[in-house]
């Protein structure tokens, strides 16, 4: 991966740790569902973002994305729309990393396509 993109993985990072301590910080917490899945899934996203900007591991950046995507479909799938603090946190959350993980995955379309024609033909 480009360096250019690391800032995505570090941002990333910063939305797991806070989607993780979010139900106890903001005050959802006694909502199982969402509890659940705001440490899990926040969890699982800081690990995958520190193992994608630590390690240059393009594939991650995939991963990186079906997190946000699933952050989103969350409250849908697993029932706690009806808790609209963590709800709107998970579909934020979601909505940020998969824009992180899709503008990471463009940027490193666009420096292999600059990388192809300038350097390597020449």
């Amino acid at each position: 991966m480009a360096a250019a993109s690391k800032w995505q993985d570090w941002a990333s990072f910063a939305l797991g740790l806070w989607l993780a301590l979010s139900p106890w910080l903001v005050g959802y917490s006694e909502h199982n569902a969402a509890t659940a899945n705001g440490a899990f899934a926040g969890l699982a996203l800081a690990l995958i973002s520190h193992f994608e900007a630590s390690f240059d591991g393009e594939d991650m950046e995939w991963l990186i994305l079906a997190v946000g995507v699933w952050l989103v479909a969350a409250p849908f799938l697993c029932g706690f729309m009806a808790v609209p603090v963590a709800a709107a946190n998970s579909i934020a959350v979601g909505l940020c990393v998969a824009a992180l993980a899709g503008s990471a995955l463009e940027l490193d379309r666009e420096i292999a396509r600059w990388w192809e024609k300038s350097v390597v033909r020449h």
